[in-house]
C-alpha cells in the first residue's frame, strides 16, 4: 500500500500517524506500507489534492475512497478478501490473512506449496486456469507458502490442494491427479455440494494414495456378480452425505489387489482407515445406521482397531512399539477386558505405542497363546507376551511403557515429547539424541551411535533419540542434530564427532562427565568396575531401594561428598545386594572403601557423618606410614637371607679325607 501525500500539507502528518497505528498489523497479513511525495505519481493514480492511499495487488491498483484518518476502517478495506482478489491469479496469503478468509468465507480451498519444489511451477500454473471457474462456484481459492501450516492440516508432501467447508472441522484433501485442472474443478464443486453424489468408485494407485493420505475415510470393499454387495450398497448410499459432514471421506472398490493388501477376502466389506491405520466393521452392513454410529464413533473417540492377519504383517513391519490384543467371540471374558484396554488407549497412543485387535487363533498358536485373551507387545517387530493380570489395564500400560519392555536390542529407542518428559523425571543417567527427520547427516550418525546403544545400557544409561522440534525448543537445543547427556536433568552438550563412536562412549562413561556436584552419584557393577580401575581410592556406599535406614544413611553421607573430593576420594552408591556380598558384605547398608581395588568395611555408625569422613581420611593416609614398614621388613629379610648365605659359605666344613682302599694299605 501506497501513501501519497503533500510535505507542505498540514493534514498529512495527521494522516501518516493513524496510518502508523496499523502498520504492523497491516505487516502480520503480508502487506507492505510505504510513502512517497511526487505529485506527478500521485497525479497518475488519481490522486490530484493529496494525501491519498493506494493498495497495488500484483502491480494492479485500487484506491481508498474511505475516511482515510479512520484506521480501522483503512485496516478491514486492506484486508478484505474482495479487494485481494484479482481475477485470473490465485491470490498468495500468509497464516493471519488464510484465518481471516476463513472466518468470511464459507469455502475455501487452498493449494500449499514451496518455492523448493519443482512440481510446484507447472501445477501452480494449471490451478490458475480454474480460479475465476471457483469463484463463480463460490469457492475462494488462495495459495500459501508453509510447510509447517501444511503439516497442521496433515499435508506432508508438497504441492497439495486442501477444501475447508463450514460442515466438516477438518479439511478434505484432493488425491486425484493434479495436473488435470478440470478433475480438480469438479472435485471441487462436488466437495462444496455432494448432494445427489453416489460413493465414488476408485482403484489403485488413487485409492492407495488416499488412504494414506486422508485422515478418514471409509472403503467398502465389494465384487461385480455379488448380490448381497449391490444391496448394501443401495443402503450405504444414504449415509455417504452423513459421513461427509463428519469429514469421513466414503469410497467403495472392486480392487481385489488393494483388498488382498489389507487381508479382506470375503465380500462385501467395510473398512475404517484413520492416519492409514485400518480398522474392520464387524457389525452387519445392511444396518446404515448401526454403521454410520460406528464411523461417527471411530471419528470422534479413539477406539482399538480390530484388524486382519495381513495388516498385522504390515503393521509389526512399519509400527516401531505395537500392542496386540488376542481375543474371540462369543467371549465374556473377553469383551470385559477390551472394555477395561480401551480405558488406556489413549494413554498409550501419547506414549508412541498403537494397541489394536485381532481375532485369529491360527496366528495367535505362532506367539504360543493357548488360552484367550492375550496380549503380545511388538517392538520393532520383536513379541513379548504379557504374563500378568489383564482384568488391571493400569498393570498393562506400566507393563507397556515400562523401560525394560520398550528396550530394543541394538538400536536406539525412539520416543516422543511426552515419553522424553518421563524419562527426564525417572532416569538418573539419559543421553539424548536430537534429529530431523528431513536430515542425511542424521541417518549416518544414527547408525554409527547404535554401534554403542548395547555398552551404553551396560553402563547404566538410558539411550533414547526424538525428531521433534517442539521438543528441541522446550530443552533449549539450538543445533539439530546434537547429543546431550542428562545427569539427574541436569545437561551437558557433547561437542566432538558424533561419527566417531568410540569417543562417544568414552565419554558417556568419564568420571568428569559423569559425576554431579555435591551428590553421590549411582552406579552399577560395569561403571563400578571401570571406576575401581581407574580410581586408586573408591568408596562405594551400598544400599536398598525405598529403605529407612539407608534413606537415613545416604542422606547423611551426601553431606561429606564434596568433603571426599577434596581427599581425592571418589564416593558412589549402589543398589546391589548380590553383588555387595562378593566384597564381604552380609548386611545393608555399608560402607566399603577400595584401595587399589583392596577393600576395606565400616563398622561404625553410618548415621554419623563426621565419623565416616574420618575414617575415610586415616584410610586414605595411612598408605605412606604402611608402606615404610612394609620396606622394613623386605629390607630384614633381604638381609637375614644374605647373612645366613655369608655364614654358609664362610664357616664351611672342611671335606673329610678319603677313605683308603684294604688293597692300598
Amino acid at each position: 500500500m501506497v501513501i501519497a501525500d503533500k510535505e507542505d500539507d498540514p493534514d498529512s502528518p495527521r494522516v501518516l500517524r493513524h496510518i502508523e497505528l496499523i502498520d504492523d498489523e497491516a505487516a502480520e497479513y503480508g502487506i507492505y506500507v510505504v510513502k512517497m511525495h511526487d505529485k506527478l505519481m500521485a497525479k497518475k493514480y488519481g490522486f490530484r489534492n493529496p494525501p491519498g492511499l493506494t493498495y497495488f495487488r500484483k502491480g494492479k491498483y485500487i484506491n481508498y475512497d474511505g475516511d482515510i484518518d479512520d484506521e480501522e476502517e483503512v485496516l478491514d478495506w486492506l484486508t478484505s478478501p474482495a479487494n485481494m482478489e484479482m481475477t485470473d491469479h490465485i491470490e498468495q496469503v500468509n497464516r493471519k490473512m488464510f484465518e481471516k478468509i476463513r472466518k468470511n468465507s464459507d469455502y475455501v480451498a487452498v493449494i500449499f506449496y514451496s518455492d523448493e519444489c519443482k512440481q510446484c511451477p507447472r501445477v501452480l500454473v494449471e490451478v490458475e486456469h480454474i480460479d475465476d471457474e471457483a469463484d463463480k462456484a463460490g469457492i475462494d481459492f488462495v495459495k500459501i507458502d508453509d510447510k509447517q501450516m501444511a503439516k497442521e492440516f496433515g499435508v506432508f508432501a508438497l504441492p497439495a490442494i486442501v477444501f475447508f467447508k463450514p460442515t466438516s472441522k477438518e479439511p478434505v484433501i484432493y488425491a486425484g491427479d493434479l495436473y488435470e485442472e478440470e478433475q480438480i474443478l469438479t472435485w471441487l464443486i462436488t466437495q462444496k455440494d455432494p448432494s445427489g453424489d453416489v460413493i465414488e468408485d476408485l482403484e489403485g494407485e488413487r485409492l492407495v494414495h488416499l488412504i494414506e493420505e486422508s485422515g478418514s475415510i471409509a472403503v467398502y470393499f465389494y465384487a461385480d456378480g455379488c448380490e448381497q454387495c449391490t444391496k448394501v450398497l443401495e443402503e450405504l448410499e444414504n449415509i455417504d452425505d452423513d459421513c461427509d459432514k463428519h469429514g469421513i471421506t466414503f469410497v467403495k472398490t472392486r480392487d481385489f489387489s488393494v483388498a488382498d493388501g489389507y487381508g479382506v477376502h470375503e465380500y462385501p466389506a467395510l473398512v475404517y482407515f484413520e492416519g492409514g491405520i485400518p480398522n474392520v466393521f464387524e457389525g452387519e452392513l445392511s444396518e446404515e445406521e448401526e454403521v454410520l454410529q460406528w464411523l461417527i464413533t471411530q471419528k470422534t473417540e479413539d477406539r482399538i482397531e480390530l484388524i486382519t492377519r495381513q495388516m498385522l504383517e504390515t503393521m509389526v513391519e512399519e509400527t516401531q512399539y505395537l500392542a496386540v490384543y488376542f481375543y474371540k467371540i462369543n467371549c465374556n471374558i473377553c469383551d470385559q477386558i477390551l472394555e477395561g484396554l480401551e480405558l488406556i488407549d489413549d494413554e498409550c497412543d501419547v506414549f508412541g505405542i498403537h494397541m489394536v485387535k485381532i481375532q485369529d487363533p491360527q496366528l495367535a498358536k505362532r506367539y504360543s497363546i493357548k488360552t484367550f485373551p492375550a496380549l503380545v507387545y511388538f517392538r520393532n517387530g520383536n513379541p513379548l507376551l504379557f504374563e500378568g493380570d489383564l482384568q488391571n489395564e493400569q498393570s498393562v500400560l506400566e507393563w507397556l511403557i515400562d523401560d525394560d519392555n520398550r528396550e530394543l536390542a541394538d538400536e536406539i529407542e525412539e520416543v516422543n515429547e511426552r515419553m522424553l518428559d518421563r524419562l527426564m523425571a525417572e532416569s538418573t543417567l539419559l543421553v539424548v539424541f536430537f534429529y530431523d527427520d528431513d536430515c542425511a547427516e542424521c541417518e549416518e550418525i544414527l547408525e554409527d551411535l547404535e554401534e554403542i546403544d548395547g555398552e551404553a545400557d551396560m553402563f547404566g544409561i538410558d539411550f533414547v533419540k526424538i525428531a521433534s522440534i517442539d521438543a528441541a525448543k522446550k530443552y533449549e537445543i539450538v543445533n539439530i542434530p546434537s547429543l546431550v547427556y542428562y545427569r539427574k536433568q541436569v545437561p551437558v552438550l557433547y561437542d566432538g564427532d558424533m561419527h566417531q563412536h568410540d569417543k562417544v562412549i568414552t565419554w558417556l562413561t568419564s568420571q568428569d562427565v559423569f559425576e554431579i556436584k555435591n551428590e553421590i552419584e549411582e552406579v552399577n557393577r560395569k561403571m563400578l568396575d571401570k571406576l575401581l580401575e581407574e580410581n586408586e581410592f573408591l568408596s562405594v556406599f551400598f544400599y536398598e531401594h525405598n529403605h529407612p535406614d539407608s534413606i537415613a544413611s545416604l542422606e547423611k553421607l551426601e553431606n561429606i561428598d564434596s568433603e571426599t573430593d577434596n581427599l581425592d576420594i571418589t564416593f558412589v552408591k549402589m543398589a546391589d545386594s548380590r553383588y555387595a556380598k562378593k566384597w564381604g558384605v552380609t548386611k545393608l547398608p555399608a560402607m566399603v572403601y577400595f584401595r587399589r581395588r583392596f577393600p576395606s568395611i565400616y563398622r561404625g555408625d553410618l548415621l554419623s557423618e563426621d565419623e565416616v569422613l574420618e575414617w575415610l581420611r586415616k584410610n586414605r593416609f595411612r598408605q605412606p606410614e604402611l608402606n615404610i614398614f612394609m620396606y622394613a621388613l623386605i629390607a630384614l629379610a633381604l638381609a637375614f637371607v644374605i647373612y645366613t648365605a655369608f655364614l654358609l659359605q664362610c664357616f664351611k666344613p672342611a671335606p673329610p679325607p678319603p677313605v683308603q682302599h684294604p688293597k692300598q694299605s
